[in-house]
């Protein structure tokens, strides 16, 4: 894998930002031509620096209003209770992220869904019948004041 130079670390920013951007358009701002551009970013996909592209949707917009972090411990801590649970939690589609952790909780679920209702529903429901589960103690969001999805390079 190749070192990044000035110019990738600028067009890494910029899609960051945008990446609706087009290839004409980062062009212009990085002062290059587009088919170093085009190339730059067809190698900087490739190489796995852009892991994949995607359209940040607002959650309240989509009915998913409620934010909750979930900490979750296991009652087992083998390899195949860990992949399990990794591999039944990644099917719901309340989860959008699933961290395993240091620390008093194995796992940190980031759970968006419309409701307090419909969060119990789920978590009796769903979450719940998972087995090898001892404790879920559940976090809800009552603002943001900062979302990101950029790192400063």
């Amino acid at each position: 894998m190749t070192q990044l130079d000035d110019i990738d670390i600028q067009l890494l920013n910029l899609l960051q930002r945008d990446a609706t951007l087009s290839n004409k358009e980062l062009s212009l701002q990085l002062n290059r031509s587009v088919a170093a551009i085009q190339e730059r970013r067809r190698r900087l996909k490739e190489q796995g620096y852009i892991s994949r592209i995607v359209a940040i949707l607002d959650r309240k917009k989509v009915d998913r209003s409620l934010m909750a972090f979930s900490h979750v411990l296991l009652t087992s801590h083998t390899a195949e209770t860990l992949g399990t649970f990794e591999r039944e939690v990644s099917e719901f589609d309340e989860v959008l992220e699933c961290m395993q952790m240091t620390g008093a909780y194995d796992f940190i679920l980031r759970i968006a869904i419309k409701d307090m209702e419909t969060y119990n529903r789920f978590l009796r429901n769903r979450l719940a019948t998972l087995p090898n589960i001892s404790t879920v103690q559940s976090f809800f969001v009552l603002s943001e004041s900062k979302s990101d999805t950029a790192y400063k390079l």
